[in-house]
């Protein structure tokens, strides 16, 4: 996939597509804890047990089981499609706080516009070695020059790759 610089406006107008994102990947974390809880009860009952044909519960066992991995491989394609897919970083951390990066340029180099999926818009924007912790008020004067300064293919991309 190419790389290219997001500038503030279109990673704001690709937030409400990613809150979509994230709260059908809550759905889909949701159906996985349910049936976990679920398998922690037979294994109560029966231990190893249950996972032998002959068990009287084994149906529900193999049942609970696919459905666990239905949803996980769901949440993957959300991720690889609404997120990766359309060029955006996730970040360590990125499923379980609700973080996603945007790739963009400033003063000649890649930083990343930050989000979190409980605020309203993008506020902030990191270096590409700083992570979250290293996050920045966006101003309106970044705002203005992010993803519009340098063409990023001239540039090297290789930071991106974490």
């Amino acid at each position: 996939m190419e790389r290219r610089a997001f500038t503030v406006e279109e990673a704001n107008a690709l937030i409400p597509v990613l809150r979509a994102a994230f709260e059908r990947i809550a759905d889909e974390q949701r159906r996985v804890r349910v049936r976990y809880e679920k398998l922690q009860v037979l294994d109560v009952l029966w231990g190893e047990a249950v996972a032998r044909p002959g068990n009287p519960d084994h149906d529900e066992y193999l049942e609970h089981r696919a459905a666990i991995r239905r949803a996980v491989r769901a949440i993957e394609e959300l991720v690889e499609r609404e997120i990766r897919g359309r060029g955006l970083r996730f970040p360590q951390g990125g499923l379980e706080y609700g973080l996603v990066d945007f790739p963009t340029v400033f003063e000649g180099r890649w930083v990343f516009l930050c989000w979190r999926v409980d605020e309203p818009g993008l506020a902030a924007w990191h270096e590409v070695d700083a992570g979250y912790r290293g996050r920045q008020p966006l101003t309106p004067e970044h705002a203005r020059r992010m993803g519009k300064e340098e063409d990023p293919r001239d540039m090297d991309d290789s930071v991106l790759d974490s």
